[in-house]
């Protein structure tokens, strides 16, 4: 019985080692051109269904949904309070597509939950080895 719980244990801090790389992968990129900012505002497309989040290259994030596109700029709304902001394609540093929850995000969700049962099921194991 020993050995089996050895076996699991390795198992999961084999398991713990694996699933870290994944979360670390995301926002490793270098602020976008303005030429891929325009393609990628344009892809969202226009109106209530094109949510999205706009970080700045000042670092600000503004959230909402695109309104207007132009040569230039782009005009996207709040969500809540419909309030526009124009933002200049040459300002933006990141534009990620809001349309729910992230796949990295449900894998690790799936992950942590499978680990905190698998650490149940040891614990309960050990209790009932004494």
């Amino acid at each position: 019985m020993k050995m089996h719980l050895s076996c699991l244990i390795s198992c999961l801090l084999l398991l713990g080692a694996v699933a870290q790389p994944v979360g670390a992968q995301q926002d490793a990129r270098q602020p976008i051109s303005v030429e891929e900012t325009k393609v990628r505002i344009g892809k969202l497309g226009i109106g209530e269904k094109a949510k999205a989040t706009i970080t700045l290259k000042d670092g600000r994030k503004v959230k909402g949904y695109i309104y207007q596109t132009g040569d230039d700029d782009f005009i996207i709304r709040d969500r809540k309070t419909d309030a526009p902001t124009t933002i200049n394609y040459a300002d933006v540093a990141k534009v990620e597509r809001n349309s729910g929850h992230s796949t990295a995000r449900n894998i690790a969700i799936g992950i942590g939950i499978g680990v905190g049962a698998f650490l149940a099921i040891i614990a309960i194991t050990i209790a009932h080895l004494d």
